[in-house]
């Protein structure tokens, strides 16, 4: 399906760059009225993730997964989960292992390639309740964790199952990698390699010898991290490895359902590479949309408590095209 044409018509005038569309609403938004209920998910190697679902008795279910260190507290989880439940769905928002509010056991973290605890995930949410239809819903990595799920699975990913929505998605992680490093990006970088960093400290305090923290003196670029600590404890055998088996692009093209993928065109973390338009002109159930603007999760609508992203993954999963 080709490039589909955008309706978002933009976000406050002061948000008047990618950066700023990006960060304001991290900073300052806030999504009230969202009444999880917190279940601890037992998964088959024995750690756990939380749980955090809105049971309003829909027989309609949106699984949404969160971006690199997020969690479902994310105004953009909390935005989507209000509107998708306001609209006869229940809503089952996980958390990451490691992101629910506790280190998880395993010496794994989690990763942008891991698929199976997604998978894991909505196996429970199926054996909970008989849905008759489950959307899914990612953000950034979770967009990306999205996208290669369904792309491995094919045809064996659940029937229930009908579409999927991926917003901001880095789903080629070799080029997105090489954009933190850029000077523009410096303020992303360290936000997210201060937290990493605290996991993989907590990690070689969990499991003695099993990390080289003195390599954190050579860390000079993103690839480093990945290579040195990243790569090492997901099981990939280093960077290079882990950005072939995590990118979401090597896969898609296994999708069996309508899936939409919105990549704003000045957002600071993902490359071109992050919008296939190649992939969309060759599959008829890939659709594209790269708005001008739009940021990083951001998509702010003036006057609007919901942003474009949230409602347009709504719009998406319920009407035709």
């Amino acid at each position: 399906m080709p490039l589909v044409p955008s309706r978002y018509a933009g976000p406050p005038r002061y948000q008047y760059n990618g950066h700023l569309q990006t960060v304001v609403p991290s900073i300052t938004r806030r999504v009230p009225g969202v009444p999880y209920e917190r279940e601890r998910l037992t998964l088959s190697d024995g750690d756990f993730v939380y749980i955090d679902w809105v049971d309003g008795g829909n027989d309609r279910l949106v699984v949404l997964t969160h971006g690199l260190e997020g969690d479902s507290q994310r105004h953009y989880i909390r935005g989507a989960v209000r509107l998708f439940t306001q609209h006869g769905y229940d809503a089952l928002a996980w958390n990451c292992r490691s992101c629910g509010g506790e280190m998880n056991h395993a010496f794994r973290l989690y990763n942008h390639g891991e698929i199976g605890d997604l998978g894991e995930v909505i196996t429970h949410a199926l054996k909970t309740k008989a849905y008759r239809e489950v959307v899914l819903v990612g953000y950034s990595m979770g967009g990306n964790i999205t996208l290669k799920y369904l792309g491995v699975h094919g045809k064996e990913a659940p029937d229930v199952i009908r579409r999927a929505v991926s917003v901001s998605a880095p789903v080629d992680l070799l080029a997105s990698a090489k954009l933190l490093d850029l000077p523009q990006n410096r303020f992303y970088r360290n936000r997210f390699m201060k937290k990493l960093l605290l996991k993989m400290q907590l990690k070689s305090t969990q499991f003695p010898g099993r990390l080289d923290m003195s390599r954190l003196k050579a860390v000079r670029i993103w690839e480093d991290f990945d290579n040195y600590f990243s790569a090492p404890v997901n099981g990939y055998r280093d960077a290079q490895d882990f950005y072939q088996q995590a990118s979401a692009i090597n896969f898609m093209s296994g999708i069996q359902v309508p899936v939409l993928l919105l990549n704003a065109q000045n957002d600071p973390l993902l490359s071109p590479e992050c919008a296939p338009i190649w992939l969309a002109e060759k599959m008829h159930n890939f659709y594209l949309e790269t708005p001008r603007q739009g940021g990083h999760v951001g998509f702010i609508n003036p006057g609007d408590p919901f942003t474009y992203a949230e409602r347009r993954a709504l719009s998406f999963v319920i009407e035709a095209l």
